[in-house]
């Protein structure tokens, strides 16, 4: 009470407050915003002030330390947003469904007119604030979903600071810095699909993405300088949005949403722009910008669907990076969120549905010809192979029915 200013201490005409042990881990505390003198009390960053009240106490009394107050998290939707979200039928309040929105398409956009027409193009309507000093000059956006209105039938709009704070314009002007370097082949509209010379290019773009993702968790391990993990660790989150945005895939999106806050520097500072960030975040854009999306024919989408698996392992070891340098930060909140989202990311890869497909029985022969060639040879193997070469028609093995090469047996 003392360190937030609601109750000073020595000070009689104080707020009223008392203390509230409800369970044994933790307790309650409840003041008046009322002096007894009549005057309202200097709550001003009262948040920030009690949560290092709370870290004082942590070490003092050798409690389990919890995360600071360093403003990474997003805005949470108020308790008015998910009751009305709730009554609507609604998976989610709308500024969560927008925070992902907007979080696309600024990974997917060099400029500003890139990213308002972007956002137009998900049907989101959008409100430019100008400058009163400049006439012309825009210093700020809000957007709000066209459903989504007050009583008066008007859209509630969310401006770029409301939804997340790395998201604002002038930290997206500062993110854009890099687009004239590195700015993706230029077109005028979206790449159509059906040509064999555009699925080509697709599937490049997917290798080249995973590729650059890998050195990427290399440079987040090997290199020491905190500007560049900073801006690996921002542009990871561009590259997460865009691909959940383009395949469509809920878990991806919520391995995106968790990996936020840790993609976020303390206090809303930007990262600085580094070469390593920009190769990130030049190849989401031009993932987005190649349209590789979900939207396709199955036989077209099975194409990708190995190299999406190689660019999300990819960037699963990224996060798992990025995990480890927030834990050396002491950045507690930032690493778990780090941590959920490489978990998320490593069940999408695990549950990742295969399409079955019919092999011709010249093709099943030949296989079985192999197995037994396999199974004469295993026959004199030294180690019980034979138990994972057993026939089994034309059905394919399971996971658990395949050889284990236990840590010391020799292997061929």
């Amino acid at each position: 009470m003392h360190q937030t200013g609601i109750a000073p201490r020595d000070d009689p005409e104080a707020c009223r407050w008392i203390a509230v042990r409800h369970a044994d881990d933790h307790i309650h505390v409840v003041a008046t915003l009322a002096r007894e003198d009549g005057r309202r009390p200097n709550i001003t960053r009262d948040y920030l002030k009690a949560r290092k009240a709370c870290q004082t106490v942590e070490r003092r009394y050798g409690l389990c330390p919890t995360a600071p107050a360093d403003r990474t998290a997003a805005p949470r939707p108020s308790r008015a947003e998910l009751e009305r979200a709730q009554r609507a039928g609604l998976q989610e309040p709308p500024r969560v469904a927008l925070r992902r929105h907007v979080a696309a398409a600024a990974a997917a956009s060099d400029s500003e007119e890139a990213f308002f027409g972007g956002l137009r193009e998900r049907g989101l309507a959008v409100r430019l604030r100008s400058s009163v000093r400049t006439p012309g000059e825009v210093t700020g956006y809000a957007v709000a979903m066209p459903e989504y209105t007050n009583s008066e039938g008007e859209p509630i709009f969310f401006s770029g600071g409301k939804v997340a704070a790395d998201l604002t314009l002038p930290k997206l002007r500062h993110k854009w810095t890099d687009s004239e370097v590195r700015r993706p082949v230029a077109r005028s509209r979206r790449w159509t699909t059906g040509s064999s010379a555009d699925h080509e290019v697709r599937v490049a773009a997917y290798r080249e993405a995973a590729r650059v993702a890998g050195t990427a968790a290399w440079q987040m391990r090997v290199f020491h300088d905190p500007g560049v993990r900073a801006d690996l660790a921002a542009a990871a989150a561009d590259v997460l949005h865009v691909t959940a945005d383009i395949t469509g895939n809920r878990e991806l999106a919520k391995a995106a949403d968790a990996y936020d806050r840790a993609a976020r520097e303390p206090f809303g500072r930007p990262p600085p722009v580094t070469p390593c960030g920009s190769a990130l975040r030049a190849v989401a854009r031009t993932l987005a910008l190649i349209n590789v999306g979900w939207g396709e024919r199955r036989e077209q989408r099975r194409a990708f669907t190995v190299d999406l698996l190689f660019l999300i392992a990819n960037i699963a070891a990224l996060i798992e990076s990025v995990a480890e340098h927030r834990l050396a930060q002491q950045r507690l909140a930032q690493a778990d969120a780090a941590r959920r989202a490489a978990g998320r990311l490593h069940s999408v890869r695990r549950t990742e549905p295969r399409q079955a497909t019919s092999v011709p029985p010249r093709v099943v022969e030949a296989l079985e010809e192999e197995r037994a060639m396999a199974l004469l040879v295993a026959e004199s193997f030294p180690v019980p192979l034979v138990d994972g070469l057993r026939p089994t028609g034309t059905r394919a093995a399971r996971p658990s029915e395949r050889p284990s090469h236990r840590k010391g047996a020799p292997r061929r």
